[in-house]
């Protein structure tokens, strides 16, 4: 029996390793084909990266990095049913973008950037901020906009991705990539010409500097409406931020109308611009020092008097003052002043102070808790200004920089809110006039408010300068393209 059953043993094994090796060969005939599967799907992957929606058109979501994966993660701040529907284009290369100057100089440059994007057909990555600018903010795109509401409100027309994919990101890690600034005020067509064929080349194009690339006037009714679309429906602030700023609109609201004023005195615009009037003999020399202490600000020997007469100069507190008095701004009302630090502190800002006593600022509203985590964020801190700028009864800003002109288109695209757009040139003049004593109150206040009856943010045409487009009235202070007056409005141009 012992015999019998060592053999029965044998034959079990013998069967046993008779079963197994089909088992093994089938085994590894399952293994070779997941790995041959496995390969093929990391190269369609990368040819998707490569050659986008072309060549993955209908493929399940996992073939592409902002297919419906994405979407179901942003589901949770977009809802899906309002989600446009992608753009499927021939994906021509990648562009990327380090925007340059202050926050509002860099969102019309993000407007631009998608607009060239959208007509070269190409994705493009979300913009850089300028990090090295005289502010030094360390802000990130998403530490200011919402990232994920600008990709997907603009899926329809662009396809935006946070980073490149990983097979053309190690291409720019080995050099692979072509960096330039496109030249200012270019037409679309210089993109079209010059710029994609350098992508088509290279399949990823970085431009380095971003400030008034885009030509104002004579773009394609499409093109401009598109830059109208990002900055007024894409280009949203962060939750926190427009928590933040709504919370200070609730407060000043709280105690009536109020007027934003962009006070534009501080120390570093006075420096670049070369403006001292009013200063003394120390904070000129102060200003001066500055001024050469940055290279890349090219103007050094600057004439301050002859520059505010030109109308060059933003306007002192003190101007300021009797410019409010003088269009019949009630004593009572409150004043947002919507700047950084005032060069010359309550000695500059003693006269408009005591005219409108209810001056208040977002450090006086909010408690130091609320803006702890805006300090050294100088864009974060601008974003508030802007949102409340933008909720005002009335808007005035004393210079014509970024952020005025900006707002000032923005206002008209929420339906012509008013907007006093100061003739600084003419103002000096009777300010002089009326401080020397050749007018009194009444002829000075006369003049003031009849030289800016119609300049209140009214319905008008750009002013177009194809020779010196730095001189013609900028695009996006008046987007009149995408604005629809009424016709009482436009009765009375």
């Amino acid at each position: 029996m012992g015999l019998k059953t060592l053999g029965e043993s044998r034959v079990e094994k013998l069967k046993s390793s008779m079963v197994s090796r089909p088992r093994m060969k089938l085994w590894m005939i399952r293994a070779t084909t997941s790995v041959l599967l496995w390969t093929c799907l990391v190269q369609l992957t990368a040819l998707g990266d490569m050659w986008g929606p072309r060549v993955l058109k209908g493929w399940p979501s996992c073939f592409s990095q902002d297919s419906s994966a994405l979407d179901l993660k942003l589901s949770h701040t977009a809802p899906a049913g309002v989600l446009p529907p992608k753009r499927v284009y021939k994906n021509n290369g990648y562009l990327m973008v380090s925007c340059n100057g202050g926050l509002n100089q860099m969102r019309a440059a993000i407007c631009d950037m998608v607009a060239i994007a959208r007509y070269l057909n190409v994705t493009l990555i979300v913009p850089e901020l300028d990090k090295t600018s005289f502010w030094a903010d360390p802000s990130e795109f998403q530490d200011i906009f919402n990232v994920d509401h600008f990709i997907t409100s603009l899926r329809d027309e662009v396809r935006i991705l946070k980073e490149l994919p990983p097979r053309i990101k190690r291409r720019v890690e080995l050099g692979m990539i072509y960096t330039m600034p496109p030249i200012s005020w270019s037409d679309i067509s210089y993109y079209h010409n010059q710029i994609l064929p350098l992508i088509q080349k290279y399949k990823v194009v970085h431009l380095n500097r971003t400030d008034a690339r885009l030509a104002n006037n004579g773009q394609p009714i499409n093109i401009q409406k598109l830059r109208c679309r990002v900055n007024y429906s894409a280009l949203k602030f962060t939750s926190q931020i427009e928590e933040l700023g709504k919370r200070v609109i609730r407060l000043l609201r709280e105690n009536g109308p109020f007027l934003v004023l962009h006070l534009r005195y501080e120390m570093d615009m006075l420096a670049f611009s070369g403006c001292t009037q009013g200063c003394n003999s120390e904070e000129v020399d102060e200003l001066t020092r500055m001024r050469y202490a940055y290279p890349w600000w090219k103007e050094k020997i600057i004439n301050s008097d002859l520059k505010r007469k030109d109308g060059l100069c933003p306007l002192t507190p003190e101007e300021t003052m009797l410019t409010l008095k003088a269009l019949d701004i009630d004593h009572n009302m409150q004043i947002y002043i919507a700047a950084g630090e005032i060069y010359g502190g309550d000695r500059r800002m003693a006269s408009l102070a005591e005219a409108y006593p209810k001056l208040v600022r977002k450090e006086t509203l909010l408690e130091p808790s609320d803006l702890s985590f805006f300090q050294n964020h100088s864009s974060q801190m601008a974003a508030l200004d802007y949102l409340v700028a933008l909720e005002s009864d009335i808007f005035v800003p004393t210079y014509d920089g970024n952020m005025a002109k900006v707002v000032e288109g923005h206002r008209r695209y929420l339906g012509f809110k008013q907007t006093i757009l100061l003739d600084r040139r003419f103002l000096v003049d009777l300010i002089d006039q009326y401080n020397g004593g050749s007018l009194n109150w009444d002829e000075f206040s006369s003049a003031v408010k009849a030289t800016h009856a119609y300049r209140m943010g009214n319905p008008t045409k750009r002013l177009v300068m194809p020779d010196r487009p730095k001189e013609e009235d900028y695009f996006y202070a008046n987007p009149e393209e995408c604005l629809q007056p009424s016709d009482e409005m436009l009765s009375a141009i």
